[in-house]
């Protein structure tokens, strides 16, 4: 593919700036900030566009804030006026990165999401004898800024809008040149890009007969357990000398039959079951929601809407049994 040319002037379009805005505003009108801008929505975007023509985007100014989803995370959310920003960015860029990655990569991208990878991991494990599955260790905060710079200018050209790219790069460091802010749009594309490399080694030089990669949690599938060996020391390999990443030490090499956890299943050839943390997650928001209610906090409506949001977690799974044990275990109180 050819590198694609984006202007700045592109970028700064007042119709490209207002979807951008409606994009990074969605679900979130009543937030002061997010009411404040839009109050003066004409002058805060023609503010934006300046600022991005003479380069003074970003503002770089991030919010830190920690959860658990399931693990604990730092979340550093942009102001909202640099929300708009990722978002007037990805608008002509987003599609130009989609195109590039193969199928096989299902994080952050239309069509994709953590079920159809749990359902392309659960067909692969029942053509394929051998898997190896690996995760990078502390990907986010490791990945260098340099070598993501490289792997983008392969694919845009434009001397500002590679500025603007670096600038927002650079604009967050968990060390000199390192690491990207998670909670950030533009972040969760080029995280996911950078390692659409090791899908091709993977697929079309190491001879994997199947792969599955939800950002850096990675499954391939091989004939032998001799290939998958020599797979993995080669993906080990291909991480250290071109994105200077490593693998966790842990790096599971199994046969199919026995199945895998993934993005919060337990996968086997003929069945899908919730792994341990999507278990307790239910259970504990099913006991946040009938704390509320006993406390008098929301009514019987909103404890049914709170139970098919709990329910909502072990949707897909073969969950029944499960779900009929928890409430025999743990009866609902009486509405």
């Amino acid at each position: 593919m050819r590198r694609v040319r984006i202007e700045l002037a592109e970028v700064a379009a007042i119709p490209n700036l207002m979807e951008a805005t409606a994009r990074a505003a969605r679900g979130k009108r009543e937030r002061p900030v997010v009411r404040a801008f839009l109050d003066r929505l004409e002058a805060h975007l023609a503010v934006l566009a300046e600022d991005i023509v003479a380069g003074r985007a970003p503002r770089g100014e991030y919010c830190r804030f920690r959860i658990r989803d399931p693990k604990p995370r730092v979340i550093h959310a942009a102001c909202f006026a640099d929300r708009v920003l990722h978002h007037a960015v990805m608008l002509p860029a987003g599609p130009v990165l989609e195109r590039a990655m193969t199928d096989t990569s299902y994080a952050c991208r239309p069509g994709k999401g953590t079920l159809a990878a749990v359902r392309a991991v659960q067909a692969a494990l029942q053509r394929f004898p051998w898997y190896v599955k690996v995760d990078v260790s502390g990907y986010f905060e490791h990945i260098d800024h340099a070598r993501l710079f490289d792997v983008l200018d392969r694919r845009f050209k434009g001397a500002g809008f590679m500025d603007l790219l670096r600038r927002i790069v650079a604009g967050h460091e968990t060390a000199p040149g390192k690491g990207l802010p998670i909670g950030s749009l533009t972040s969760q594309y080029f995280a996911n890009y950078y390692l659409d490399g090791l899908d091709r080694l993977l697929l079309e030089t190491l001879g994997a007969r199947a792969e599955v990669r939800y950002m850096d949690d990675i499954l391939w599938w091989c004939d032998s357990r001799e290939q998958a060996r020599e797979t993995l020391a080669a993906v080990g390999d291909w991480l250290g000398r071109e994105r200077l990443l490593r693998l966790k030490e842990f790096s599971p090499i199994n046969r199919s039959s026995h199945g895998v956890g993934f993005c919060g299943y337990r996968v086997s050839p003929g069945a899908l079951r919730l792994n341990a943390r999507r278990r307790k997650r239910y259970q504990e928001r099913r006991a946040a929601w009938e704390m509320a209610w006993r406390e008098g906090q929301i009514d019987a409506l909103t404890l049914q809407r709170g139970y098919d949001a709990a329910r909502a977690i072990t949707l897909h799974a073969d969950g029944r049994n499960w779900r009929r044990n928890e409430l025999a275990r743990h009866p609902a109180p009486e509405v």
